[in-house]
């Protein structure tokens, strides 16, 4: 019984996720804010589907929670495809600087929030690297609506965006390897240390050397869906390394796993498969059981400051920080301002450094629920606010 109620389950979680984001795609905003908002209406904010009288008692919640995990490690694995190393090395100081200080300010303002409303130093370290987090494919969307994404903001926006991604993917890598251990002593943190930097020495060695030889190898042989496969292997591979042998977050691995496929000639052929597999099936899953697992209805109203506050930091910190970053690199303050903004979404990859959060128990389901609503309410406006900085330009 369990197992026919599993297809069920999983096949409403994704027809809701798709009507839904094709819902808020017909009102100008991004699929996936409708894929979070539908796990908003499926979960105990609204429906609580899992306690429908069908899906009662079945334990369905693992399975779905489970599968989540594969679309968290295949949607770094595609962002990293997305990682083109030579043209990042080529990005100008304004999107390194954005990008840095696009990190740097939001993770010191979000965490000393966390302290000011009694957070301890870890719960409130790991906030600031949610919220340091940026999702720009939310931002380049606008711009490309307003025909301005290969203007000096749109380039420098898509070069910090990268930039924030690789920063914030390391810290939350050595942070996990560094609250795993507990109580450190110089001792264990050399050792955490040394395993990080030999697991990622280990790991450019595989994808310079050997993956491409491998995937040329698999690409000549008469194996049906071979290369794909392959990179699914890979990829799966790479995530547990990530963990069990460099003690850095799965979400590395398979984010690396992207990156030095990227450099193969088989990428268009794998990106093409993997992309479909993730966003038709993986991703929808993991969008929806975010919010399957947020709570709004259990905020109170004594969480209700810390919501607005850092709903405030999180919008403000970003503005400042990337936005300071494109100053020191030559814009000017109009273009500095944009540049700003079209940092603040966090989208997907908060949600992802959230959901491991979650589930290393390093932050409550409360204050997820809080981060879901940040999530949200980022994604909502900063295409709103980007419009609007073009557009006094144009009435200028």
């Amino acid at each position: 019984m369990p197992a026919l109620q599993i297809l069920l389950l999983i096949a409403i979680i994704i027809l809701v996720a798709k009507l839904s984001g094709l819902v808020v795609s017909r009102i100008g905003q991004p699929a996936v804010l409708g894929e979070l908002l539908a796990g908003l209406i499926l979960g105990p904010t609204l429906l609580d589907m899992f306690h429908w009288p069908i899906f009662a008692g079945a334990h369905l919640e693992e399975t779905v929670f489970h599968l989540a995990e594969l679309g968290v490690i295949f949607l770094m694995f595609v962002a990293g495809l997305e990682v083109d190393l030579e043209s990042m090395l080529q990005v100008d100081r304004a999107a390194v600087y954005a990008g840095v200080l696009g990190v740097l300010i939001p993770l010191l303002f979000s965490a000393g929030t966390g302290l000011l409303f009694g957070f301890d130093l870890t719960r409130s370290m790991f906030l600031g690297i949610i919220l340091a987090a940026t999702s720009v494919s939310i931002s380049a969307q606008t711009l490309m609506e307003l025909g301005v994404l290969r203007s000096r903001e749109g380039l420098t926006l898509l070069g910090a965006a990268i930039i924030d991604d690789l920063l914030v993917i390391l810290v939350l890598s050595l942070f996990v390897a560094l609250t795993a251990g507990g109580a450190v002593s110089l001792a264990v943190l050399g050792w955490i240390v040394a395993r990080m930097i030999l697991f990622l020495i280990g790991a450019v060695a595989v994808g310079v050397w050997l993956l491409p030889r491998a995937a040329r190898w698999v690409g000549e042989q008469p194996i049906s869906e071979g290369v794909l496969s392959f990179a699914v292997v890979v990829t799966l591979t790479a995530a547990w390394a990530a963990e069990a042998l460099g003690g850095i977050a799965t979400i590395t691995g398979a984010f690396l796993a992207g990156v030095f496929f990227r450099r193969t000639y088989l990428y268009h052929t794998i990106e093409e498969g993997v992309h479909k597999l993730t966003y038709a099936f993986l991703v929808p899953i993991f969008f929806v059981s975010i919010g399957l697992e947020a709570d709004a209805r259990a905020l109170g109203l004594d969480l209700l400051p810390f919501v607005l506050v850092i709903l405030v930091v999180a919008v403000l910190s970003k503005i400042a920080g990337s936005g300071l970053g494109a100053l020191l690199g030559g814009f000017d303050r109009q273009q500095a301002l944009r540049t700003g903004i079209g940092m603040v979404s966090r989208g997907e990859v908060g949600l992802i450094v959230a959901t491991v959060g979650v589930t290393q128990g390093i932050i409550s389901d409360e204050i997820f629920s809080v981060v879901v609503i940040v999530v949200l309410v980022t994604t909502l406006a900063t295409p709103l606010m980007l419009r609007s900085t073009f557009k006094q330009e144009e009435e200028v």
